[in-house]
């Protein structure tokens, strides 16, 4: 037998003297649960702890367990409550609710205590009224694709004139036989006309030279000297070779068609050519009673001083002739052997001619009568008769 085993005669002595070590009435309990009969739980705790405190008993009696107070209980004592959530369910967007606040410990014997703050209140149920105008907002973007249809006819309306408009543009480009407008505008902006100012003492013609009164003009004044720079026809393949032409071009016919005889009856032309129109402006001088006497050859330069190559259709082009023929007698103030036959200036803009050209012909007839056709603006100069479509 062991020191500490007690012997009780029946069942009844064992359970009062179980009563008393546990705090239970005295009078007969209906708590004839199982669970008091149950092995006590083993101590969870390191050897070197207060595990020896429940190997013995006190006084000849089992281990006294702690009191149960108001806002602590042993978790196997009685099942927890439902939680909250679980009756909660439905068809709405989940809702997180905060944790209840729960403080959990161990006891010496190893149960688990649990303290719950009675002040928690309910969790707080969802707000109706904001999901219904959640609800009503969704229902109202609904509605959007009825606009669709009129969006898509606007769409179609705009692309129409889109096109409309580039089909008129278009038109206007071959109407003027403009090529590559973008790099002409480009080009053209070298000029800006708006802050343009023409020399004092020049006289501006803007006329069509293709129907120009000419005899009202010859009839007024004969000049001494006339320049001419004419929108040779190109007739290759490839006529500009990737250059922009920015000027309407006219066929030797239209050319051939002015009356420059009326214009002068003793004096100098000088008439800018293409390499592929030698031929042609000689025909044109003996046609308007002209003989060749002379050439000047403008060589291209860059800003750099750097000769200026353009295209050509089997060389690279530097440099630019232009004839010279006579009529009648010489002038009564013609100056010989004054300027050079070979300029040497910078490039300016499209179809503009050196300065050095009209210095040498006023070197060559001074206080002369001059007359330019197929003038631009940028050809302006004092004391000559300028006339084109585009001044």
């Amino acid at each position: 037998m062991w020191e500490d085993e007690i012997y009780f005669d029946d069942d009844e002595a064992a359970m009062e003297a179980y009563r008393a070590a546990v705090g239970s009435p005295a009078n007969g309990s209906d708590d004839d649960s199982d669970n008091d009969f149950m092995p006590e739980k083993p101590s969870q705790r390191g050897a070197g702890g207060n595990s020896s405190k429940n190997t013995k008993s006190r006084n000849g009696l089992p281990p006294k367990s702690k009191a149960i107070g108001s806002s602590t209980r042993k978790a196997a004592s009685k099942p927890r409550k439902p939680r909250a959530q679980s009756s909660m369910r439905s068809s709405s967007p989940a809702i997180s609710a905060p944790p209840l606040p729960i403080d959990s410990s161990m006891d010496e014997d190893g149960d688990v205590e649990i303290d719950i703050d009675d002040s928690v209140s309910a969790i707080p149920t969802p707000d109706i009224e904001a999901l219904r105008v959640s609800t009503a907002s969704s229902a109202d973007e609904g509605d959007l694709p009825s606009s669709l249809p009129a969006l898509r006819a606007q769409e179609q309306s705009i692309r129409q004139r889109i096109q409309q408009l580039e089909r008129e543009i278009a038109e206007l480009e071959k109407k003027c036989s403009v090529e590559g407008t973008a790099d002409a505008a480009k080009k053209d902006a070298e000029v800006d006309l708006a802050e343009f100012k023409a020399p004092e003492w020049s006289v501006p013609i803007r006329a069509n030279v293709m129907n120009f009164d000419w005899e009202k003009l010859a009839s007024e004044c004969q000049f001494d000297a006339i320049m001419m720079d004419p929108p040779w026809q190109l007739a290759s393949q490839a006529p500009t070779r990737g250059v922009a032409i920015a000027y309407q071009q006219l066929p030797d016919v239209c050319i051939e068609s002015l009356p420059i005889h009326l214009l002068q009856t003793n004096g100098f032309i000088f008439i800018w050519v293409i390499n592929n129109k030698y031929t042609k402006a000689f025909q044109l001088m003996k046609q308007w009673g002209y003989t060749y006497v002379d050439d000047i050859t403008w060589v291209k330069q860059t800003v750099n001083r750097r000769m200026a190559k353009g295209h050509g259709y089997y060389l690279q082009h530097a440099k630019e002739t232009c004839l010279v023929g006579k009529k009648g007698v010489d002038p009564p103030n013609l100056q010989r052997s004054v300027a050079s036959d070979v300029i040497f200036s910078e490039r300016r803009g499209q179809s503009q001619k050196p300065e050095e050209m009209y210095e040498i012909i006023e070197q060559l007839i001074p206080g002369g009568k001059y007359l330019e056709i197929f003038g631009r603006k940028n050809n302006l100069r004092d004391y000559w008769v300028t006339i084109g479509n585009e001044l």
